[in-house]
């Protein structure tokens, strides 16, 4: 079949988007690892597809597939990204726009300077729903690695996260430490790891190793989860610029069970068509 798609981007972490509410392409693993492929297919951190909301809450309802091929909960730069998918195709006109995803319904709004606010949701620190292995929530935990143990912070913004603090982003062992981590048997469903520095309470840099993908320029959701690792530890403020490799995303969250807001461009790069 002929495929048509946009490639877009969110501050460097990168999507094939499709169009997909005909239900014309079947989203099978081998497939959504075809077109994430750098040298065989279109190549990407992620596969985005946007469909037929299922729940008449929602305008349209949007599926993330990681360059493995796993279908995934949460995607904060690709939820920036499909708002501006509909928006430049006209399938909507409204600034403010709701997506059906696995783990619920997320909003998004257009900005006047062309950036895109997306309400993540509140944050969840049950551990039994993150998923995370754990007697009770804690603001920190201990985890026992082959090398001694980590201090993070775990809590899930849709897709589990840990975090942790480290006193300079660049030096971090993020290739080594982030997948021994996301191999422990204590987080079921894999996790995504975040390496954050804090410059000051407004103010950190985050690196972050995804499941299934492995370091992208920019994580969204890990910008989220970092952020309010950070303030529940009582080291953050409620607003936070959030330096990541691709570019910056600004993260505000007040507190409790409020929700998540994060705001940053996101970035249409081409079009094309293959045949798949």
């Amino acid at each position: 079949m002929q495929l048509i798609f946009t490639k877009m981007h969110g501050l460097g972490n990168d999507f094939v988007v499709i169009d997909n509410r005909s239900g014309r392409l079947q989203a099978d693993a081998a497939r959504m690892r075809f077109l994430a492929d750098r040298r065989r297919g279109v190549g990407c951190d992620q596969v985005l597809l946007l469909e037929q909301a299922w729940d008449s809450n929602a305008d349209f309802r949007y599926r993330i597939f990681n360059a493995d091929g796993g279908e995934v909960e949460q995607c904060g730069n690709g939820a920036r990204c499909i708002a501006r998918f509909v928006h430049e195709a006209g399938f909507c006109e409204r600034d403010e726009l709701s997506f059906e995803t696995v783990k619920g319904i997320i909003r998004t709004r257009r900005e006047a300077n062309g950036q895109v606010t997306v309400d993540m949701g509140g944050p969840c620190f049950e551990p039994a729903k993150i998923p995370f292995i754990s007697e009770q929530s804690a603001p920190r935990y201990l985890l026992d690695l082959a090398d001694g143990e980590v201090e993070v912070g775990v809590v899930s913004m849709g897709n589990p996260h840990a975090v942790l603090q480290v006193s300079d982003v660049d030096d971090a062992p993020v290739v080594t430490l982030g997948p021994a981590i996301q191999s422990l048997g204590c987080f079921p469903q894999g996790v995504n790891v975040g390496f954050m520095q804090i410059l000051d309470p407004g103010a950190i840099r985050l690196r972050v190793f995804e499941r299934g993908v492995g370091e992208t320029a920019a994580c969204g959701s890990g910008a989220c989860a970092a952020v309010v690792v950070g303030r529940r530890q009582g080291l953050l403020e409620s607003i936070v610029d959030v330096a990541l490799s691709g570019g910056h995303l600004l993260i505000q969250w007040d507190g409790e069970q409020g929700p998540v807001l994060m705001t940053g461009a996101a970035t249409r790069v081409y079009e094309g068509s293959m045949e798949i």
